[in-house]
């Protein structure tokens, strides 16, 4: 199969009433491992890629892996960045082939964090890449990117 946006997997999975897990993926035997479970559980599988596994991974081999994965399975795939804090990053994942991008611009202003990410919308809807956001500031740690309780809103 070839890879499916977000907003096609969810829609069908609102239809019939199941959830899709999203998991992240740094190197070959897990998107193998992933895209392997799934197609035994005959679910469709949102295979993400962190800040963590571009850097360590590469932009280039993450797609590839990923869409070759996703070109032998028997359920559909989509790959997704999972927070990009940067447009450039978010528009270089379009360009290699992410069907799923999303924007995190938390650490702005609430109006720029909507400003930032209607441009994100604006490109990705043009290209048929479904686009999450983050519109708000949830306290923890992920990726090394801390944010305190008092930050959130």
């Amino acid at each position: 199969m070839n890879l499916v946006t977000l907003t096609e997997m969810l829609a069908q999975a609102e239809e019939g009433n199941y959830a899709v897990g999203a998991f992240n993926a740094n190197n070959l035997e897990i998107v193998q491992a992933i895209i392997g479970a799934a197609t035994n559980r005959n679910s469709p599988v949102i295979i993400q890629a962190s800040q963590g596994a571009l850097r360590y991974a590469g932009l280039e081999q993450i797609t590839a892996m990923v869409r070759a994965g996703a070109r032998e399975a028997q359920v559909p795939v989509c790959l997704h960045l999972d927070h990009g804090t940067d447009f450039d990053q978010v528009m270089q994942c379009i360009r290699s082939g992410f069907s799923s991008v999303m924007i995190d611009a938390s650490a702005y202003p609430l109006a720029e964090n909507i400003r930032r990410t209607k441009e994100v919308v604006a490109v990705a809807k043009a290209v048929g890449v479904s686009v999450e956001a983050e519109l708000g500031r949830i306290g923890g740690t992920e990726d090394n990117v801390s944010v305190s309780e008092r930050q959130a809103f």
